[in-house]
């Protein structure tokens, strides 16, 4: 990959708008394949990227190449796919048919099996797994405010792509452990459905040590899964994942005074799950909790949590009404399914 050729974002939502935004203030060509609302509210507004840090840039529109037609990367040096997992397929037949043979394929999406999806079906490409840490939310009028911090992850190459793609204000590293990253990562997006859940800001959420034992309880079903099938996981915080369900039962107090100062969060942020709910799309539940419970009936363990939080999270899909507001008791009392 050169820096001068194009970088396509294949899905451009919340994420892939704000990181193709970033790639172009940086001077970057980007072109972002977005659906019709999403490029109305770009060429009306410009693009907008904000953050609980004070970041505050704006993207005219004529910077970025917006469409709906795929076609905008047949000159793709770089391709991100930040699709929804359940679309990781489709999304790999669209890139077949227009992104240039040599073109390197990065997926920075939640979940595990993505990048094995783009392999199967993109043969003889270079397919890179990634982990995006932070979190972003669509606001509107063209604006995209990332509401936690961490820098981006991707897979070690020769070509030094993390470095290559790496920007003022949008960092990218490198790790031979892709693998171990992404468990990690799920390890602690199994927040995301318990934010959804309860429809409370994730710092307010965080500060509770009703809801962080709730978390550590559904954290301790992941390692106990994860070890079963002899999975190492990376984490993506400075505290080790065995280590994290130990800190999270902490009292208020020694919580907040040992990690409550580290935790980067924007006092409004919530997970793109409870934004997902909001909005009536379908959630990425059978990608996190889904992953456990199927590790789980492999090995006939008992994560009777992970259940009943993909129950409740399916009910509320059906029901398209938002986040319930449910409390860590009614959780934890939700029937089996």
């Amino acid at each position: 990959m050169t820096a001068d050729r194009l970088i396509g974002i294949a899905g451009a939502g919340s994420i892939g708008c704000f990181v193709g935004g970033m790639l172009a203030a940086g001077g970057r060509q980007v072109a972002l394949l977005a659906r019709p609302r999403v490029i109305a509210e770009i060429e009306s507004n410009g693009l907008r990227l904000t953050s609980f840090e004070g970041l505050d840039r704006r993207i005219a529109a004529d910077q970025l190449t917006l469409s709906e037609n795929p076609s905008i990367f047949d000159d793709a040096g770089v391709v991100l796919v930040t699709v929804k997992s359940a679309d990781t397929a489709e999304i790999a037949g669209v890139i077949a048919r227009h992104a240039p043979h040599d073109a390197v394929i990065v997926s920075l999406q939640n979940g595990v099996g993505n990048v094995g999806v783009l392999r199967e079906r993109l043969p003889g490409r270079i397919v890179l797994g990634g982990m995006v840490p932070f979190n972003v939310v669509s606001v509107g009028q063209g604006r995209f405010h990332r509401s936690t911090s961490g820098d981006i992850v991707i897979e070690a190459d020769e070509a030094a792509t993390a470095e290559r793609l790496s920007v003022p204000g949008l960092k990218l590293r490198a790790t031979q452990d892709i693998s171990g990253v992404q468990w990690g990562k799920l390890l602690v997006n199994l927040n995301n459905a318990l934010n959804a859940l309860a429809g409370l800001p994730l710092r307010r959420q965080l500060a509770l040590r009703t809801w962080r034992r709730l978390f550590a309880d559904q954290m301790a079903e992941g390692l106990a899964a994860l070890k079963a099938e002899g999975i190492k996981p990376v984490s993506s915080t400075p505290v080790p994942a065995n280590w994290t369900p130990h800190l999270l039962r902490l009292p208020d107090g020694i919580f907040n005074a040992v990690l409550g100062r580290t935790m980067k969060i924007d006092p409004e942020a919530r997970s793109s799950m409870w934004e997902d709910l909001q909005r009536g799309r379908a959630t990425e539940i059978d990608y996190l909790q889904g992953v456990i419970t199927e590790i789980a009936d492999r090995h006939g363990l008992q994560v009777p949590l992970s259940r009943r939080i993909v129950a409740l999270i399916r009910n509320a899909e059906q029901a398209g009404k938002g986040s319930p507001g449910l409390t860590p008791e009614q959780i934890r009392d939700a029937p089996l399914p």
